[in-house]
């Protein structure tokens, strides 16, 4: 059994930073891509931000130069750093890992629990 584990979220002024982090835990042999995703009441939930097996990323246009993906394989952990933070960036934040869980094995998708982030004076 695999589990995402998401943490970091919070209530944060306009212009603040958050730094999420997502480990996965249990029967895992290999992650490839990892990602961000967000969802806004009433709104589809969107990526934010993927990274791949040898760190190349891609982040979408509304949070360029602000948000950073990042993963340590070690630790089977994504992190994202979000800096220069607005209100429309409040959401629920989820990850997302393609995880491999025995050798030979299909490998499926699995998503964390979600993390409230709030951006609001």
């Amino acid at each position: 059994q695999v589990q995402l584990v998401e943490s970091g979220g919070g209530l944060v002024q306009p212009g603040g930073s958050l730094r999420l982090s997502c480990a996965a835990s249990g029967r895992v042999f290999s992650i490839n891509d990892m990602g961000w995703y967000r969802q806004s009441p009433g709104k589809e939930r969107e990526l934010v931000a993927v990274i791949t097996r040898d760190g190349s990323t891609n982040h979408v246009d509304s949070v360029k130069g602000r948000f950073t993906i990042s993963r340590d394989n070690a630790r089977n952990t994504v992190y994202l750093q979000m800096n220069s933070l607005k209100p429309e960036d409040t959401a629920v934040y989820y990850c997302n890992m393609n995880i491999r869980a025995l050798f030979g094995a299909v490998p499926r998708d699995y998503w964390g629990q979600g993390t409230q982030v709030t951006v609001s004076s």
